[in-house]
């Protein structure tokens, strides 16, 4: 198990999925800015644990991120993950955090 998903279901809960993603990734100075990125809230509706991981990958390396997170999970944004493909948020925080590891330049 990550560290982002270990942060994320601890009881309490203190970290929504993107703060999960950032601080678990070794980006723990994101956590107040992704406070309100959780839940849907994210900017364009996208999925919170995505957009952190967005956020700390090389630029060039976005698009990829973004496609592989889709193809993993069916969508980017957070409404369509829980009502379409019924994604846990556990898996976003999940398949984020390891492709933020999966994107980091070498």
């Amino acid at each position: 198990m990550n560290h982002a998903l270990e942060l994320f279901q601890q009881v309490p809960r203190t970290h929504n999925c993107a703060q999960s993603v950032a601080a678990g990734c070794g980006h723990p100075e994101l956590t107040a800015e992704l406070s309100s990125c959780g839940g849907g809230r994210a900017p364009e509706g996208r999925c919170g644990a995505l957009h952190a991981a967005l956020l700390m990958v090389p630029a060039e390396r976005r698009e990829a991120v973004r496609a592989a997170f889709v193809a993993a999970n069916g969508s980017e944004f957070c409404r369509e993950l829980k009502t379409v493909y019924r994604t846990p948020c556990e898996r976003c925080v999940e398949v984020a955090a390891e492709l933020f590891e999966q994107n980091q330049p070498k």
